[in-house]
């Protein structure tokens, strides 16, 4: 069946709408990130605060998004490419939410690690962590809106950054928690506020896999096996 020039610019509105959400929801999400980090060097329980509330506005959106697919797919009935950018954004705006709930769960723990006080040397190592997962995170979000895949493959590369100083970040905490003691709480959450970073480098991954199965209908090949290193610093010390 010809679909109507009047049903082709419906859907293409549609489409316009789905693309404008994961933009809007790509850029909540990365202030979110930025927010949180910020919050954490700089003790800034009213950043922190602000991060956590902006969560129930990342989640509404991604809501929102969900609802219009299903009207999408029920009154449009999309065809294979576009079908497949129609189930891929919602796989996108999964991981964007789940970003926020990274950013947010960084910011709970600013209060914590207030409370005790903390050195900023010891939280330069997360800053600087966040840094390469939010320009990882801009670089992705720049690849949809282009829908652009010739900065993919460097998007994940990024990703072994990220992992590569987490493992030494890891290392570093751990070494002065063994020194001192007192060191213990404060260290224990920036390994958690660490590991969240880890992990929304990993959700900046997978959007970049999206992006790529969007443009081209092609998944990236499975051929960087991702492996948390961690466990073998704290094993390895332990024996030693």
């Amino acid at each position: 069946m010809v679909q109507s020039s009047h049903t082709v610019t419906a859907f293409e509105e549609d489409m316009k709408f789905l693309a404008h959400k994961i933009a809007e929801m790509g850029g909540l999400a990365e202030r979110m990130v930025e927010n949180a980090i910020r919050a954490l060097i700089k003790s800034d329980l009213q950043l922190a605060q602000k991060t956590i509330a902006d969560d129930a506005q990342l989640d509404e959106a991604q809501a929102l998004l969900d609802e219009k697919v299903v009207l999408i797919i029920a009154q449009r009935q999309p065809m294979a490419s576009d079908l497949r950018e129609v189930f891929s954004t919602i796989r996108i705006a999964a991981d964007l939410e789940r970003v926020g709930d990274l950013a947010k769960n960084i910011a709970k723990r600013v209060v914590a690690i207030s409370e005790r006080g903390h050195s900023v040397n010891l939280a330069r190592g997360i800053e600087h962590l966040g840094d390469l997962a939010l320009a990882q995170m801009k670089e992705v979000l720049d690849a949809f809106g282009s829908r652009s895949v010739t900065r993919i493959n460097m998007i994940r590369d990024r990703d072994d950054e990220i992992d590569a100083m987490y493992t030494s970040l890891f290392r570093e905490l751990l070494t002065y928690m063994m020194e001192d003691p007192r060191n213990i709480t404060t260290c224990t959450h920036l390994l958690f506020c660490a590991k969240n970073i880890e992990r929304i480098g990993d959700h900046a991954t997978n959007i970049a896999e999206s992006v790529y199965y969007i443009v081209t209908g092609k998944h990236l090949a499975a051929d960087r096996p991702k492996e948390d290193k961690t466990h073998r610093i704290v094993i390895g010390e332990a024996d030693g």
